[in-house]
């Protein structure tokens, strides 16, 4: 591991993924407070199943920074069951590249992986050390992801969240609202459970993590301060729901807030009544203790969040 000296001492944060949902958030968070470089698509592409990464690679050592903040990945669940080379590469070999290159510079890593990771038996909340299984392309190629960077030798971070959400971008709370305005009835899955997590929350949890970082280290020991605090952590909003109740209570609100706007009743269905190319685990509750414990952070409850992203949009 290179010397604690030689990182991005001036704080420099090297974000990608930033016109994502997460990496969005993460660049209004971050930029008031620290220098923010946040690369485009057409600057770094990280589609590359060739696997050299050579461009990533580069910017990394050109930037030396203090944090890398990985917010990309490929994140379209079904179509990686036809498209697993694609997949892998985003989610796996370039994650890898940027924990090697982050272990070189002496850079650490924080990296988004998801409650998929899981087969989703049972019902109770699945801890950090909980055996995995993931019963799709986008799941597998996830967990190697994990394990391309834990195998790098950088210090890292990895934050498996759930069921991500906000105000813009292409997600399932945008989509079922276009829904309820052009339809009578939506029928949606009531058999799969899980925490809604709103991406301005899983930003400010980052920001909070590396402030916790940078508090107890001072700049010297950084790496090591980082190192300590590093591993998986599980972080998704509280309260558990289906995707039948997250509809219902987002068009309920939605009634509220725009009186004389007719919106879709919602019908809860079985999952077997809803067939998608990639499977779905029916339990991704994930304990989040081990966060509040190390860094005092508990995740907004997905009742409070949705209420917030509704009034905004």
């Amino acid at each position: 591991m290179a010397d604690a000296e030689t990182a991005g001492a001036d704080g420099r944060v090297l974000l990608t993924g930033c016109t994502g949902q997460v990496g969005g958030e993460l660049l209004k968070v971050l930029e008031p407070r620290c220098e923010v470089i946040a690369p485009t698509r057409e600057q770094i592409d990280l589609s590359d199943t060739a696997g050299d990464f050579a461009v990533l690679r580069k910017m990394i050592r050109s930037v030396r920074p203090r944090w890398i903040v990985n917010a990309a990945a490929y994140t379209a669940v079904d179509k990686a069951e036809t498209e697993p080379e694609l997949a892998n590469a985003i989610n796996r070999d370039a994650v890898k590249a940027i924990g090697e290159e982050g272990e070189r510079i002496g850079a650490a890593v924080i990296h988004f992986s998801t409650d998929y990771v899981f087969a989703g038996v049972g019902e109770a909340a699945y801890v950090e050390t909980d055996p995995t299984g993931p019963l799709s392309v986008y799941g597998a190629s996830k967990l190697a992801g994990e394990g391309a960077l834990a195998a790098s030798g950088c210090v890292h971070f990895i934050f498996r969240t759930s069921w991500v959400y906000g105000g813009t971008g292409k997600n399932f709370l945008l989509t079922i609202l276009k829904l309820a305005r052009e339809r009578e009835l939506i029928s949606v899955v009531g058999d799969q459970y899980g925490s809604p997590t709103w991406s301005r929350d899983l930003a400010q949890m980052t920001l909070a993590v590396m402030k916790h970082c940078e508090e107890e280290a001072g700049r010297a020991y950084f790496l090591e301060a980082a190192k300590n605090a590093g591993g998986i952590y599980h972080a998704a909003g509280q309260g558990i729901t289906t995707w039948h109740g997250f509809a219902a209570e987002a068009i309920c609100l939605q009634r509220e807030n725009t009186p004389g706007v007719s919106f879709a009743e919602v019908k809860a269905i079985p999952t077997a009544e809803y067939p998608t190319a990639a499977r779905r685990p029916a339990n991704s509750r994930l304990n989040c203790d081990k966060l509040k414990r190390r860094f005092g952070w508990e995740m907004m409850d997905w009742h409070d969040s949705l209420r917030k992203v509704l009034l905004e949009l």
